[in-house]
């Protein structure tokens, strides 16, 4: 959703002045999702041009998928939908930076401990070990764009044990450490309870995506992760070709 191209920079015509404004506001996190864009004929005022530009600015916003228009309500801030293929272990670094949007970590919580039945349900593991279980947001802009819940098996990366994963999300660490094997996505739809909701601030059973991942390395599970979106946020794309 990058207005590269399309924006000038250092000024220009009115209309190039409006779509740069609206859009830096948009894209530093000042206008929210969901923010009310000024009617066009406050824009019209306050920018002493025709209507007529206002409404070519505000469409070519709309184009690029940075705001949304709705008859006879005005024109909002869309929420950045992201993509992500099925098929790939990514970097959500990547995924929030490829939306135009500044990209920030926040570990949340960090607990080590004895696996616990749930815990080696969930790493397919068959006796009980340490595990460190983590939780992370990951940010667009000022917006929460993932909630991130992870458990990591220490007997398999036992140097996870020492890292705080303060300054380095654990997706990017254990893919630059620990060299996976095999990995098992599974995806599915939930409504947000009070804690999700909370991490993504969005309303209490807002629907939302969640990408649950497990990893082995030589047939030892590694990870088990599981991402929360709001669903509005992020779309899931599988590209394949026909075997034979």
């Amino acid at each position: 959703m990058s207005m590269a191209g399309t924006v000038e920079e250092g000024g220009g015509s009115l209309h190039q002045r409006i779509l740069s404004d609206i859009s830096e506001k948009i894209l530093s996190g000042a206008w929210a999702p969901g923010h009310r864009i000024p009617f066009e004929h406050e824009l019209s005022v306050q920018y002493n041009c025709s209507r007529m530009t206002v409404n070519k600015a505000l469409s070519q916003l709309a184009k690029a998928g940075l705001i949304e228009r709705r008859r006879r309500s005005g024109s909002f801030v869309r929420r950045p939908q992201s993509q992500a293929a099925v098929l790939e272990i990514h970097d959500i670094r990547i995924e929030v930076e490829a939306l135009g949007l500044p990209y920030r970590y926040e570990r949340v919580a960090r607990h080590k401990r004895r696996s616990s039945a749930g815990d080696r349900a969930l790493l397919e593991l068959g006796v009980a070990g340490p595990v460190l279980a983590l939780e992370c947001g990951h940010f667009a802009g000022e917006r929460p764009f993932a909630h991130e819940q992870r458990l990591i098996n220490l007997t398999a990366v036992p140097e996870a044990a020492d890292e705080e994963f303060v300054a380095t999300a654990p997706g990017p660490w254990l893919i630059g450490r620990v060299p996976w094997s095999e990995a098992e996505h599974r995806i599915r739809a939930v409504a947000a309870d009070r804690h999700i909701a909370a991490a993504l601030d969005i309303e209490t059973g807002a629907p939302c995506l969640v990408v649950e991942r497990r990893t082995w390395s030589a047939e030892h599970p590694v990870t088990h992760v599981r991402f929360t979106y709001a669903a509005e946020s992020h779309t899931l794309v599988a590209r394949f070709r026909p075997q034979g």
